[in-house]
C-alpha cells in the first residue's frame, strides 16, 4: 500500500488557503507543486482543469482528490490544502469542500497511480481522521497527521 509519507513533501501541504473556486485552488495547488517538486505551475492548473470537466473529483464529506497525470514527473507526487472556507466542489453529496489531496503522476504510472489514489481515498475516507485534518493548528501539524510523523503542535 502506498504511504501518504511517500507521496508529500512537508512544502506541499498547505492550511488556510482561501480560493473562490476550483480553478482558483487549482492555481495555488500548482504554486505549491511548482515549490515542492519544481513542476510548471501551468503544467500542473491546466491538466486539473481537464480533468475536472469529465467529471468532479469531490468524492463526499467536503473532500476532494483532484488529479492528473504529467510528461516528465518522476515519481506520484501530491499536494494537501485544507481551504479558509469551503468551496463548491460539484462532490456526489453536493457539500462544498474544504480538504483537497491533489495527486500527480507520471504519464505510464497506470497501476502505481490508482494504487496512490485508493490509499489517499482511504485515508481521507476516515471521518475521524478528516476531523483531525480540519482541527489541526499548522501545515506542521497537519504534515504530521498526513505522515504519521509526530507533531510538536498537533493541536
Amino acid at each position: 500500500m502506498t504511504e501518504l509519507s511517500d507521496l508529500l513533501a512537508p512544502e506541499a501541504v498547505l492550511a488556510g488557503v482561501g480560493a473562490a473556486n476550483k480553478k482558483l485552488l487549482f492555481q495555488h495547488l500548482g504554486a505549491a507543486a511548482t515549490r515542492a517538486y519544481g513542476l510548471g505551475s501551468q503544467d500542473v492548473t491546466e491538466p486539473l482543469l481537464e480533468r475536472e470537466k469529465l467529471g468532479s473529483t469531490g468524492f463526499g464529506g467536503g473532500i476532494a482528490i483532484p488529479h492528473a497525470r504529467l510528461d516528465g514527473l518522476a515519481r506520484v507526487s501530491g499536494v494537501f490544502a485544507r481551504l479558509a472556507t469551503p468551496i463548491d466542489f460539484g462532490a456526489v453529496d453536493d457539500l462544498p469542500v474544504d480538504l483537497v489531496f491533489m495527486l500527480l503522476s507520471p504519464t505510464g504510472a497506470g497501476a502505481e497511480h490508482l494504487k496512490a489514489l485508493a490509499s489517499v481515498s482511504r485515508r481521507l475516507r476516515d471521518r475521524n481522521f478528516a476531523a483531525k485534518l480540519r482541527g489541526a493548528g499548522s501545515p506542521d501539524a497537519l504534515y504530521a497527521l498526513l505522515t504519521g510523523v509526530e507533531a510538536r503542535d498537533a493541536a
